[in-house]
């Protein structure tokens, strides 16, 4: 951007047109933020600051308010009265977009360039290379023949906070864009990596208070079937009592969906099952087995056809699974 004077056209960055809808600008910051997104390009500073820079575009051009005051200012990005070039006069603009409905004129010698003076109307603040607040400086308006004057108070100290994210199991295996809402108010959509567990750390990047970072505690809520026990997934598999005696093949959740497998001729409740790399991925991605016990269920009801054939069965077979007491008496 330096051949535009600094300033920051965050049409140009997110690669849009002007006229572009608000669903256009979601869906091209949620593409170009997975792009460049700090944890699939590690150690990439160049992709660090796109990153940053599609963050800060999409800060202004999502919110219809700011948006409008941008659109209605960056006409002055050029404009030779910034402090340090060769003009020095001042340029009325219509200031209705901020709530008031007079005709201002605005000395723009008072600002460094045009982005300090996009950061002074949207009430943003800046870290100069001293260390300083880059807004910290009285920047005076002149609406009509009376001196108005701003007083821009210094930033907030920088400080990292903390928040707690209950994902469940699916979602904490998958990852992906999750929007969560912080007790300031402020939602957030954050392209989550996949394979989290209890107890890990997110870290958010100038996220936090006066450019600090947020860092989220994942906690992965219980699930109703499959139970974590390292990388190993541990579930029971209710089967009915044809099923296990003939062999039947039957379909098991998994993590990655329906897997059919066999069950073994004879098989008995409690007897376990491994799906080989159906676990969990452990940090390096390597994924665990998935133990799938065996229920033999009982139906507690019958129709009139099956208890006629269930009858029949008995007359027939010849397993007895009391045999071996019959010298115990």
């Amino acid at each position: 951007m330096q051949n535009l004077q600094n300033f920051r056209n965050y049409y140009e960055i997110l690669g849009l047109p002007r006229e572009a809808t608000n669903e256009e600008i979601k869906q091209v910051f949620r593409r170009l933020a997975r792009q460049y997104h700090p944890d699939l390009n590690p150690g990439n500073k160049e992709a660090e600051e796109k990153f940053k820079d599609i963050g800060e575009a999409y800060e202004v051009l999502s919110d219809p308010s700011k948006r409008a005051q941008y659109d209605q200012f960056s006409k002055y990005w050029n404009q030779g009265g910034f402090r340090g070039k060769q003009t020095s006069r001042s340029k009325t603009w219509d200031n209705r977009g901020s709530g008031r409905s007079s005709t201002e004129e605005v000395d723009f010698s008072k600002f460094a360039d045009f982005n300090s003076f996009v950061d002074q109307v949207l009430g943003r603040r800046r870290e100069s290379r001293n260390g300083t607040s880059a807004a910290s400086t009285r920047d005076t308006f002149r609406p009509g023949t009376t001196r108005t004057e701003y007083t821009i108070g210094s930033r907030a100290s920088r400080r990292d906070i903390e928040a707690k994210l209950t994902l469940p199991l699916e979602k904490a295996y998958l990852g992906g864009l999750e929007r969560i809402r912080l007790e300031d108010g402020r939602s957030l959509e954050v392209d989550m990596p996949d394979g989290m567990v209890t107890g890990q750390t997110i870290r958010l990047r100038d996220q936090g208070v006066g450019g600090g970072d947020l860092f989220l505690k994942i906690t992965v809520a219980p699930h109703p079937f499959f139970k974590l026990q390292g990388t190993d997934i541990y579930c029971q598999l209710p089967i009915t009592p044809t099923e296990a005696v003939l062999a039947s093949p039957v379909e098991v959740p998994t993590l990655d969906g329906l897997v059919k497998i066999n069950i073994p001729s004879g098989v008995k409740s409690g007897q376990r099952l491994r799906l080989a790399n159906k676990g969990y991925p452990d940090d390096k991605g390597k994924r665990g087995d998935q133990l799938v016990e065996i229920q033999i269920v009982i139906p507690k009801s019958i129709s009139s056809e099956e208890q006629e054939l269930y009858e029949k069965l008995r007359q027939i077979e010849t397993f007895n699974p009391r045999a071996d007491l019959l010298g115990v008496m």
